[in-house]
């Protein structure tokens, strides 16, 4: 018998420059391998991604959300394809509110008016074990060169303050700091500065992917980083290459507040689907 050949449907969002392929498995196989999510992922012969997020079904929640990075590992949390996979469950329903599950837990997600929307994205992760951290210690002020601060989101997180983050070779100090020893999972690294009260300017170097825009689940860290360290307040607005969004740590988690784009809907080719495998 002729094996069938299929294509793949998508749509391209992004929050603040943080750009993901999401796919709606609902009801369907999502055809995805390893393979295929770099195939996708690469921008000159693939679509191109920060993130690719799948929409499964959930018997007590709206909807199951998993994530990949560009190089096909997986992530427990996505802050951005969240609030960008929200605001298109939230249209189609005409909810004002979701429940949301993915591998961090059960995630809260509601309208935040004139566009916008908030997505609770749990407790911080503050204990050595939880991010985790290769061996116990102080999370607040890591053994490591300028003393950043560990926090998980669901993924792991190196969070340094310094005067100015315009400043810090990103790249270089990014790459090597993803593989340090303390995170046997790699992490996701930020450099933050205080520009005002309750104001921060920060740059993401993310886990698997390298610099990006904005990262959802980093600016949540990087706030929670910043309240534990008496630098602000725990509600801050974070400015971020791709723009602004707004954290608030709250008795019930933290919520994150900003706005999401659909740029456009698109078929993956059975061509192109088959030469990815």
């Amino acid at each position: 018998m002729t094996a069938v050949r299929h294509h793949i449907q998508f749509e391209k969002m992004h929050g603040l420059g943080n750009d993901f392929v999401v796919i709606d498995a609902r009801g369907r196989e999502s055809g995805l391998s390893e393979a295929l999510i770099k195939a996708i992922a690469h921008r000159h012969f693939g679509v191109g991604f920060d993130q690719l997020a799948v929409i499964e079904a959930a018997q007590d929640a709206d909807a199951h959300l998993v994530f990949y990075n560009a190089d096909g590992s997986t992530s427990a949390a996505c802050g951005n394809a969240t609030r960008c996979i929200s605001r298109k469950l939230l249209d189609e329903s005409g909810q004002s509110d979701l429940v949301l599950t993915t591998a961090r837990g059960t995630l809260k997600a509601k309208e935040a008016g004139n566009g916008l929307v908030a997505v609770n994205m749990g407790h911080p992760q503050l204990h050595w074990h939880e991010i985790p951290l290769a061996r116990e210690m102080d999370t607040l002020e890591l053994p490591i060169e300028g003393t950043p601060t560990a926090t998980g989101m669901g993924n792991p997180h190196c969070t340094f303050f310094v005067e100015d983050a315009e400043k810090v070779d990103l790249e270089t100090l990014g790459a090597k700091l993803e593989h340090h020893p303390l995170y046997p999972e790699r992490t996701n690294v930020q450099f933050a500065s205080l520009l005002g009260e309750n104001h921060l300017r920060m740059r993401v170097w993310e886990r698997g992917v390298g610099p990006t825009l904005a990262s959802g689940s980093s600016s949540c860290a990087t706030a929670v980083a910043a309240a534990r360290r008496g630098l602000t307040g725990r509600q801050v607005q974070i400015d971020l290459d791709g723009g602004t969004l707004h954290i608030d740590w709250a008795d019930d988690g933290v919520w994150m507040t900003g706005e999401t784009m659909h740029v456009f809907s698109g078929v993956l080719t059975v061509d192109f689907v088959e030469a990815s495998q």
